[in-house]
């Protein structure tokens, strides 16, 4: 089953973002495709800045998808130093593609 994974982090910087997108995109720059993940089953990214942070929602094909890759993207964000943040996961119900 398909799972949004939000990401709300106070205090992070656009900096901090494009630094852990690069790493995990093995130092290509930001990631232009699921292909460019370092584990299967991404089927959206989506991050933009708030008020007061960064804000990230991605759409993986199952949980256990999504839990590989915070295996990667975890320590890459504390090595950042972006503030830690539980990601909220919810079980997708409605999901549009092209």
């Amino acid at each position: 089953m398909a799972i949004i994974a939000i990401f709300d982090q106070p205090g992070m910087t656009q900096a901090q973002y494009e630094q852990v997108a690069n790493k995990v995109n093995r130092d290509r720059g930001l990631v232009k495709s699921p292909a460019d993940w370092p584990v299967p089953g991404l089927i959206s990214h989506t991050s933009a800045p708030t008020p007061n942070g960064w804000y990230v929602a991605d759409v993986w094909e199952s949980e256990e998808a999504f839990r590989r890759f915070s295996e990667v993207v975890l320590p890459l964000l504390r090595e950042a130093g972006a503030p830690e943040v539980e990601p909220k996961i919810y079980p997708v119900f409605n999901l549009v593609t092209p």
